[in-house]
């Protein structure tokens, strides 16, 4: 830490045309990649990614000539999608690995620099509290957007020379905003681990805190859903069609909650154009229906309530950082 002191009293004077915030965010973004934890994540992601696209361009073909599947001719959406059941699909991977990822880049952005006394120490320099806050969260959503960029432009660089399709438009569209969501998806993490790390003193506590939520959404909260609903309203067998719809209506408000299912349900969407619904449907809904992809106009007006959520939750747990650490008082 003293040495990053050094180098942004260095830097600060020897650029005085860049602002407080973009050396903060280069010091930032340095100490992130060099970091071994950032390491060691990037190394699970890059190996489950390298699993899914080979799982993926093993069975394209098949699923290629699969023309009972509305979605056959999207090709680089089947490569982020397609599976034999012997590997989870990438955006199943990413709704674990996520949350990890976020909580390993911002569970000490706080608390560590005040332990280590380099706090005091920073803010004694021409900076404000809000711009070292920013810079710590944007250096992360920065690292985070480029190595999900980078996935995707190697998975269609790999799809293009081994099949020699070319991408349509919609495809690009829909996966870039795919990684647009993975990024507010472990945005969400970032946010609440680094309000962790203002709210605790010592870096353990707030990754065991981080985590502990992490695990009651992932594990345990769909587990106390079931049995709350079931406990108070009447078995789904002795309901009719309309109130069946309803009892899954409910449950599925209740399920979203949850980031991990707001994220799953956006992405599901995004990648299969097919689907039409997050929802069940009645058999009237569903008359009439031709079973083709929807543009990606109208699948991302189906997932915008799913977006909103996620920056909502986000910029709460910004927020709540934000006004803790502004009112915090810091010595030496």
């Amino acid at each position: 830490m003293a040495g990053s002191l050094a180098y942004f009293n260095n830097f600060l004077s020897k650029q005085p045309a860049l602002s407080s915030f973009g050396v903060m965010v280069r010091k930032e973004v340095g100490d992130h990649i060099r970091s071994w934890r950032f390491i060691v994540m990037l190394l699970l992601i890059l190996f489950t990614f390298a699993g899914t696209m080979y799982v993926s361009l093993s069975n394209l073909g098949q699923v290629a000539r699969n023309f009972n599947d509305p979605d056959h001719d999207f090709i680089y959406l089947k490569l982020l999608t397609t599976s034999d059941n012997s590997l989870p699909t990438f955006h199943i991977f990413i709704s674990f690995l996520g949350p990890l990822l976020g909580i390993a880049l911002g569970f000490d952005a706080i608390n560590a620099e005040k332990n280590n006394g380099t706090l005091v120490r920073l803010l004694a320099q021409p900076v404000y509290r809000d711009s070292l806050l920013l810079a710590k969260c944007y250096a992360a959503l920065l690292i985070v957007g480029t190595l999900f960029l980078s996935l995707v432009l190697l998975m269609i660089g790999a799809g293009l020379i081994l099949t020699g399709v070319p991408m349509e438009a919609t495809e690009l569209y829909r996966i870039l905003t795919f990684v647009v969501l993975s990024v507010l998806y472990v945005g969400f993490w970032l946010s609440l681990s680094i309000c962790l790390s203002v709210a605790f003193r010592h870096a353990a506590t707030s990754a065991i805190t981080a985590i502990g939520i992490w695990l009651f959404f992932t594990v345990f909260y769909q587990i106390i859903v079931n049995m709350i609903v079931r406990a108070i309203l009447p078995d789904p067998a002795s309901l009719q069609a309309e109130q069946v719809i309803a009892y899954n209506n409910l449950l599925l408000s209740f399920l979203r909650v949850a980031p991990s299912q707001l994220y799953t349900d956006a992405a599901t969407t995004l990648l299969m154009p097919s689907v039409r619904s997050l929802g069940p449907l009645t058999m009237e809904q569903m008359a009439g229906a031709i079973p083709t992809p929807l543009p990606f106009k109208e699948s991302l007006m189906i997932v915008w309530p799913q977006v909103t959520g996620l920056v909502a939750a986000s910029t709460v747990c910004f927020a709540g950082a934000y006004y803790m650490f502004m009112r915090r008082e810091i010595r030496t």
